[in-house]
């Protein structure tokens, strides 16, 4: 037998190198260089796989060849919805033919969860098939029943093993497959343990083949590092057709579902999830989990609409200002870009007269949100200083809008909409970017103030 040979992968750019060392000459990073096996382990188990390949349904034989896109006939994909709405949003409007989706997420968040549940709605017109690696199937039954599943309809099957995994699938010819997870799932190719990044790459291609030459929708669960990643080789990731994200606060019973990557939808499309003890139920209303609910007026809080794929979401930012007594004032942001913030109080020391060089600013997103728009910097800036002057913002108002450096308020995308959801859930006034203000100054009951620059806003809420 040949002696298999191997290489070096960097699991984070998935650049090869011949040797290892310590940094990664192609991204810079250091100690993410793990050992590859690049040759079969043995020829019959090479000789297994080809075959298995052959068998795969709409295998097509010859060369490819060149075609003008003009040739190519433009259709829509064909979706099918799951019977969850908040997950046939985040996947932009339900599950495509053919297509891997990769869901990671914290242990326990609910990943294996949603996809049962899934699974239960899709098994009556679907075949389908769940994939255990990590569990038993008297596990998995018992969970479906406590989450009052039909149980007839679900079919799972309990193996690690590449091959052995799609020739069941060529025989039962499921529409949707869940593998849960990757990093148990190895190849007889390769010598490598589970979990291992050669692993993990080798099944992932077996199994996003089969899903592209057979028609059958992928779900792949994926454990995640402690700085919150996908495990394994970053490869992974751009193989996939849609990379998905549970987030969610520790003790929070609130989960959200975001899309970081999708072929075939819009990306940062939020799902929000409530767990229960019958698994996890959809938030019809979404903005209403983002903002506190006060007695009264408070200072340091500012409510604002964030757009979130499509949706619009109204959030709370808390601020708190406090005297430092340090040499070096502390910027704390959670759920904001902490640079941001700190160029955001030169802006309002330079153009709005407030200093705040000799305090301490924490800012906070309520809810476990996070906020990557421009739209935050206005009501960051409200918000410190109505901490900074212990004096509340106006009852029942919005704000949304980018402050520049000059000190101007910069218009944000789909401001129209945003105005609308803040009047759908009750507000009476709002303060925005001139540019996105309505010209009859008025949304509904809503009156609409469009400032242009940093001094009119803080004007506006005296």
């Amino acid at each position: 037998m040949a002696k298999a040979k191997t290489a070096y992968v960097c699991t984070d750019c998935g650049a090869e190198h011949s040797k290892w060392q310590g940094q990664c000459v192609e991204c810079g990073v250091w100690n993410t260089l793990s050992a590859v096996v690049l040759a079969p382990s043995s020829p019959a188990a090479a000789v297994s796989a080809g075959a298995q390949r052959s068998n795969y349904a709409g295998h097509a034989a010859g060369s490819a060849k060149i075609t003008p896109l003009t040739e190519v006939a433009l259709t829509t994909e064909a979706r099918t919805l799951t019977g969850i709405g908040e997950l046939d949003r985040v996947l932009g409007g339900g599950l495509v033919q053919g297509s891997v989706v990769l869901i990671g997420g914290d242990p326990g968040i609910g990943k294996s969860t949603l996809l049962l549940q899934m699974l239960g709605t899709l098994g009556a017109h679907l075949p389908s098939v769940y994939v255990t690696g990590e569990e038993s199937l008297s596990q998995v039954a018992s969970r479906a029943q406590r989450l009052d599943l039909p149980l007839a309809p679900l079919q799972a099957l309990a193996e690690t093993c590449i091959e052995r995994i799609l020739e069941q699938a060529l025989t039962t010819r499921p529409r949707v497959l869940v593998i849960d997870s990757i990093q148990t799932i190895w190849t007889e190719l390769l010598t490598a343990a589970p979990g291992s990044v050669s692993q993990v790459r080798e099944s992932a291609a077996k199994l996003t083949r089969f899903a592209k030459e057979t028609g059958t929708s992928v779900f792949l669960v994926g454990h995640v590092t402690k700085e919150g990643g996908i495990a394994g080789p970053r490869v992974l990731e751009h193989m996939v057709d849609a990379v998905l994200y549970f987030e969610g606060e520790s003790g929070s019973r609130f989960r959200v579902l975001r899309a970081f990557k999708n072929r075939f939808g819009a990306v940062n499309e939020l799902g929000v999830f409530a767990m229960s003890d019958k698994g996890l139920r959809e938030v019809p209303n979404p903005s209403a989990i983002f903002l506190s609910s006060h007695a009264g007026p408070t200072p340091g809080s500012a409510v604002m609409v964030t757009r979130e794929g499509t949706r619009p979401l109204l959030v709370e930012v808390q601020a708190l200002v406090d005297q430092s007594s340090l040499g070096n004032p502390r910027r704390v942001t959670l759920g904001l870009e902490q640079n941001r913030l700190a160029m955001l109080l030169a802006v309002l020391h330079r153009h709005g007269g407030v200093a705040a060089y000799d305090q301490d600013v924490f800012v906070n997103v309520v809810g476990g949100i996070r906020v990557q728009e421009t739209a935050a910097d206005l009501p960051v800036l409200l918000a410190v200083l109505s901490s900074l002057r212990d004096r509340p913002l106006p009852e029942h108002m919005i704000t949304f809008g980018e402050v520049g450096l000059s000190g101007e308020i910069r218009p944000v995308p789909n401001g129209e909409e945003r105005l609308k959801e803040a009047a759908h859930h009750g507000f009476r006034q709002a303060i925005v970017p001139k540019a996105n203000a309505p010209k009859k100054g008025k949304v509904g009951d809503m009156q609409v103030i469009g400032v242009e620059r940093l001094s009119e806003a803080i004007d506006a809420c005296r």
